[in-house]
């Protein structure tokens, strides 16, 4: 059996042999047996075009591959220039921000003429989610003293200067109830007002009005500024805008919840008002 598998064998590849070389005779033009050829390539022709779509098909597949690499790239490229689009219009918003304060404080450097503003950070506060005393990174070097007003760039009253040292300040705000503050209802036929800090209120972010008038009419929706007695706020900022009124057991004896034109919980930078008076007794004192 084994004899007669390598004959097989011996037969078959003396069968190759000869169609080989009568294929390359014949693949001649002027080969007298070019007939033969045509008898061997017939049947092979389908075998060819097999291996033909298989080699398309490969050649479709590896460029396929190759599309699909260089799309990956160019999305990674793309995702990264987003990125940096991204940080240049967070940049572009923050300065147009800052742009706006700035208008802002020229328009409240205008408003108070007599007053030197400084702009300040806030660099810390007490335990709770309202600032109501915090502090402040300018101090005694910068000319700051006691009882100086506090106000935001939007020309909100934010409170007082409680205690200074040399780098930093403390600011007890509006809604700490140790404040107190006389207020003016802006409206025709308006009255004055104090409006003082609660400590109930206080952790609502509101304040407390009350000591209106008689005659006055106190409605939802109207403003509360400074009245520009008691000599720390100067008249004309504004406190708020009546939230609430209620009524006590007497008619006659009214008060008001007021909500701060100034966000106590997301509260950044400020201005102190210095007295231009005050500032100048400070520096002939210090010369």
């Amino acid at each position: 059996m084994q004899r007669l598998f390598k004959n097989k064998l011996f037969l078959i590849s003396l069968v190759t042999i000869a169609t080989l070389i009568v294929m390359g005779v014949s693949a001649r033009q002027d080969s007298g047996i070019n007939w033969i050829n045509n008898i061997v390539s017939v049947p092979l022709t389908p075998v060819q075009k097999a291996f033909s779509f298989a080699s398309r098909r490969i050649d479709a597949a590896l460029t396929f591959f190759n599309d699909i690499k260089a799309i990956k790239q160019e999305n990674e490229e793309l995702k990264i220039k987003v990125k940096e689009l991204e940080k240049e219009r967070n940049d572009l918003l923050e300065y147009r921000e800052k742009i706006k304060v700035l208008k802002e404080a020229l328009n409240l450097k205008e408003q108070f003429e007599d007053y030197e503003l400084t702009g300040a950070n806030v660099i810390g506060k007490d335990q709770g989610n309202w600032f109501n005393i915090f502090k402040i990174d300018r101090g005694k070097k910068d000319g700051i003293a006691s009882d100086y007003a506090v106000v935001t760039a939007t020309k909100g009253l934010v409170g007082r200067i409680s205690t200074v040292d040399l780098t930093s300040s403390k600011v007890v705000s509006i809604i700490d109830e140790d404040s107190v503050v006389s207020g003016w209802i802006s409206k025709p036929q308006g009255g004055p007002v104090v409006v003082r800090g609660d400590l109930t209120l206080k952790e609502k972010g509101l304040c407390r009005m009350d000591t209106i008038p008689v005659d006055v009419d106190v409605a939802v929706n109207d403003v509360i500024e400074t009245s520009g007695l008691g000599g720390i706020y100067p008249k004309g900022i504004i406190i708020g805008k009546v939230k609430e009124v209620k009524k006590t057991n007497s008619e006659l004896n009214r008060y008001a919840i007021i909500e701060p034109a100034v966000d106590f919980k997301r509260l950044e930078e400020v201005f102190v008002l210095k007295h231009r008076n005050n500032v100048d007794e400070i520096g002939s004192a210090e010369r």
